[in-house]
C-alpha cells in the first residue's frame, strides 16, 4: 500500500507505530516537498527509506503536446494497469487554468463529445487525480498560494460517478499542511447526475459546481445527452435551484454550441428564460471538432448573437478554444495517439513530483 493519495487519518494508520507527529511531518513530504525524502532529515533514516520503497508512482508520463504557440501543454499519461488519462494547461494573462481527469474514460456518451467515444474503462483513485496537479504545478514552477490557477475537473470522465475520490482529493487539495488551494479554485463538472449533486452539496468541503447544460428544451437535451432520458431537464434545474451556493459562489452553466442544432435565437431566449431566476453564468462553448463527431462549429457571429441575448438574463461569457489542434480543447480528450491523429515528442518519464 502506497500513502500517496492518503487522507491524514488514513496516514496516521499507514505510520503505526510512529509518533503522531509524524503524520504532518510525512504529509508534508508528499504534497508540499514533492517526496524528495532524501532531504527530509527530520525523519529517522529507516522512514525514509520505507518511504522511498513505498511511494509508487500515480502518473508515468508518455507524451507531452504543445498548441497556441507553446502556451497550452496538454499531457498524456499511464496508469500502473496501463491504463491512460489526460490532463491539458491553458495559461491565459496572469490565469492559468488546469483541466484534470477523474475517469479513464467517460460512460455518459454525450454526442459532440470525443471522450465518450471511449466508455468507460475505469475510476481514478484520489492519489491519480491529485497527481496530476502535482506535477503540473512542479513542471511549470506554480503555485497553489502564488499563481492564479483554476483546477477544473472537466477532463475525461463524469466526476460525480467518482464523486468518494474526487472529494478526498478536493480534501488533499484544499489542505493548508500541504498544496494549499482554495475551494473557489476547483470546479466539478456533470452532465447532471441529480443525487449525486445533491451529494456534492452536503459536502462539508467541495468544488463549485458546474452543469453541463447544452439544450434549451427537454427533447433536444435528451438528443445530445442521453442521460436526459432518466435524469429530465426540469429536474435538473430544481435541484440547481435547491442547491446550497455558499456567499460567494455562482453555479456555472455550461453550454456547448452545435451548428443549425441548439445555436438559434430561439434557443438562446429559451435559455435565457430557463436560468434567469438562478443565481448563475453561462459559459458559451463553440463546438470543438473531432472524427466521430456529427456536428459543426457555429461561426463567430452566431456565437456572438447567442451570447448577446442570453445576457440580458444572465451573466454570459464566451469560452476561448484553446489546443484545438492537438485535440486539448473542450470535449477531446480522447488518447488521439493511439490513433495517430496527434504528432508529439516523447517526455521524461518520471515527473519528479507526483511520481517518485
Amino acid at each position: 500500500m502506497t500513502p500517496y493519495g492518503m487522507t491524514k487519518d488514513e496516514l496516521a494508520e499507514f505510520l503505526e507505530g510512529e509518533p503522531a507527529y509524524r503524520v504532518d511531518q510525512v504529509w508534508h513530504g508528499l504534497y508540499e516537498l514533492g517526496q524528495r525524502w532524501e532531504e527530509m532529515t527530520n525523519l529517522p533514516r529507516p522512514l525514509r527509506e520505507r518511504l522511498q520503497k513505498s511511494v509508487k508512482p500515480a502518473l508515468d508520463l508518455t507524451l507531452e503536446s504543445k498548441a497556441d504557440r507553446g502556451t497550452t501543454v496538454k499531457w498524456l499519461w499511464s496508469l500502473p494497469d496501463r491504463a491512460r488519462i489526460e490532463t491539458v494547461l491553458m495559461p491565459e494573462g496572469e490565469r492559468n487554468t488546469l483541466c484534470i481527469s477523474s475517469q479513464v474514460g467517460c460512460p455518459v456518451a454525450c454526442r459532440f463529445c470525443l471522450t465518450a467515444l471511449m466508455g468507460l474503462e475505469r475510476n481514478l483513485t484520489a492519489g491519480e487525480i491529485v497527481g496530476q496537479v502535482l506535477f503540473v504545478l512542479d513542471a511549470n514552477s506554480l503555485s497553489a498560494d502564488v499563481n492564479r490557477l483554476n483546477i477544473v475537473m472537466m477532463g475525461q470522465g463524469e466526476p460525480l460517478l467518482n464523486l468518494p475520490e474526487v472529494l478526498k482529493a478536493t480534501r488533499i487539495l484544499v489542505d493548508r499542511d500541504g498544496i494549499g488551494f482554495s475551494e473557489r479554485r476547483i470546479t466539478v463538472s456533470t452532465a447532471g447526475i441529480l443525487p449525486k449533486i445533491e451529494e456534492l452539496g452536503r459536502a462539508e468541503i467541495r468544488p463549485k459546481l458546474a452543469i453541463s447544460l447544452n439544450a434549451s428544451t427537454e427533447e433536444q437535451r435528451r438528443e445530445l445527452m442521453p442521460i436526459t432520458k432518466k435524469y429530465h431537464l426540469r429536474d435538473l434545474l430544481e435541484v440547481c435551484r435547491r442547491f446550497p451556493l455558499r456567499t460567494w459562489e455562482k453555479l456555472t452553466f455550461e453550454y456547448v454550441l452545435l451548428a443549425g442544432v441548439n445555436d438559434t435565437d430561439a434557443d438562446a431566449r429559451r435559455v435565457a428564460k430557463m436560468l434567469a431566476n438562478l443565481n448563475a453564468k453561462v459559459n458559451l462553448i463553440a463546438l470543438n471538432p473531432g472524427p466521430g463527431i456529427p456536428y459543426g462549429t457555429p461561426t463567430a457571429e452566431r456565437v456572438s448573437s447567442f451570447q448577446a441575448i442570453v445576457r440580458r438574463s444572465v451573466p454570459c461569457f464566451v469560452r476561448k478554444p484553446r489546443g484545438r489542434d492537438v485535440y486539448a480543447a473542450c470535449g477531446q480528450l480522447k488518447r488521439m495517439e493511439s490513433e495517430g491523429l496527434v504528432e508529439v515528442g516523447r517526455a521524461p518519464t518520471s515527473p519528479t513530483t507526483g511520481a517518485n
